[in-house]
């Protein structure tokens, strides 16, 4: 469990014994952000449940409400929307700030592009250190027109286009954001608009604009390559949503029960959307105990409730095919791997370095901090496992998570298995996707630790 008498937003994370019980994760983050845009864009009222209602989401929702959709959260935690209607969102009195949220700022800017107006948008210190040309580089060819800061980066300012050009665009780099973005300018373009996708990433956009009633037609061929084409201009339909919990929120607490000695924790209502679930999977691979209990569909995506116990774990040499349907989970896998028995070798993982922060960097350097023996190579680590045996500090300062929460969250959970605590320098980026984080620890830790 972890002190809070550090100032500011430090603090240490602590063994405190097994963590047990049920749980629920909040609601996935990508999936949230995609329900207020499509019912912004639809004509009538949408309702939504389990909306996650982090910083990140509550950036896309302040936005669409200073472009003239009618937004508002209910006491029971229902979010309920009231849509515009393609291509009627209006210009906003100032620029929309994004705050840390990645996600906000490359799928806005697709569904803006198709839209007449101007836009600036702004970010935090480190989403304006991110890179946009992938997003604004297509977008551009379908018309929209984008003045970066140096490097492609935010401060940006956008002027859209009506009508817009749709394109055919095949994806240089796996990137579900770079995917929907496109997909979100094609609803107010006329025509066809088809992304190729040589290599499949999550697929909440397509499951979604579907079911808001988009003529989008998703194929595959005998390689695998995946070739979705959008008809617009679209007439999106309100509807009701139930947002699943996130994986990638409920990875750090199925890593933490496999690693705390004694844990046997259920983690209910988790999507396990084939193109989310491969830290399941490999999880299971190197031994650790994870069974899919009361699996269902909720809204278009399934779900199950995950039960997980501590578990032995083996080291695997991890196939950079699955990077894409786990890419946000591999820093807290890293935690995993330095527990495991063995050596653990991934690769093809450049696009960790573009992340909320270089997360290979970040993630090497604090798990060396903790006693980790591993190599930081240019795409991917190497790490040699510990075989059980808990995490060491190396020093006296803290763990520098460098305002990206996954990173926080990751040596959060290595604190669990640590012999004296883990420290991390700044916690409030958590705030960002996990707000009830260190609520839900305190939660899980056997009474008899936490009395």
């Amino acid at each position: 469990m972890q002190e809070k008498a550090y100032e500011n937003n430090m603090r240490t994370f602590h063994a405190g014994g097994a963590l047990t019980g049920i749980i629920r994760v909040p609601g996935d983050k990508s999936i949230s952000h995609r329900a207020l845009m499509l019912s912004a864009l639809a004509i009538g009222e949408s309702k939504i449940r389990g909306l996650l209602e982090g910083e990140d989401v509550l950036s896309t929702a302040a936005a669409l409400r200073a472009m003239g959709a009618d937004i508002k959260r209910h006491d029971d935690g229902t979010w309920i929307v009231h849509g515009v209607g393609t291509g009627g969102l209006t210009q906003p009195d100032q620029a929309l700030d994004m705050g840390n949220s990645g996600t906000s700022a490359r799928l806005l800017m697709g569904l803006l592009a198709s839209h007449d107006i101007t836009v600036s948008m702004t970010g935090d210190a480190s989403l304006s250190s991110r890179p946009m040309a992938r997003v604004t580089d297509p977008l551009g060819r379908m018309g929209g027109e984008f003045t970066t800061s140096p490097g492609s980066t935010l401060p940006l300012m956008l002027r859209g286009m009506t009508p817009a050009v749709p394109i055919e665009y095949r994806l240089p780099v796996a990137s579900a954001q770079v995917k929907s973005a496109i997909l979100l300018a094609g609803l107010n373009t006329p025509g066809i608009t088809r992304v190729i996708e040589p290599v499949p990433t999550r697929d909440h956009s397509e499951r979604m604009l579907k079911g808001f009633g988009a003529n989008i037609d998703v194929r595959s061929d005998a390689d695998g390559v995946r070739t979705i084409s959008l008809h617009g201009p679209a007439e999106l339909q309100p509807r009701d949503i139930t947002v699943p919990g996130d994986p990638s929120s409920a990875a750090f607490f199925m890593v933490a029960a496999l690693i705390v000695p004694g844990s046997d924790l259920i983690i209910e209502n988790v999507g396990i959307n084939a193109t989310r679930a491969g830290l399941i999977g490999l999880l299971q691979d190197m031994g650790g105990h994870i069974e899919l209990q009361n699996e269902r569909d909720v809204g278009g995506e399934p779900v199950a409730d995950l039960h997980v116990r501590h578990s032995a774990l083996k080291a695997v040499a991890v196939d950079p095919a699955i990077a894409p349907s786990m890419i946000d989970e591999f820093p807290v896998f890293f935690v995993a791997a330095a527990m495991a028995e063995g050596q653990t070798v991934t690769s093809g993982l450049e696009e960790l370095r573009v992340k909320e922060s270089d997360r290979l960097a970040m993630m090497a350097k604090g798990l060396q901090e903790i006693g980790v023996e591993l190599q930081e190579n240019e795409d991917g680590l190497v790490i040699e496992g510990r075989s059980g045996k808990p995490f060491i500090s190396r020093g006296e300062s803290p763990i520098h998570a460098a305002l990206d929460h996954r990173i926080a969250m990751s040596f959060a959970i290595a604190g669990l298995a640590s012999k004296s605590g883990v420290t991390i320098d700044d916690i409030s980026p958590i705030a960002t996707s996990f707000p009830n984080f260190e609520t839900l620890i305190e939660q899980t830790m056997t009474e008899e630790v936490q009395g």
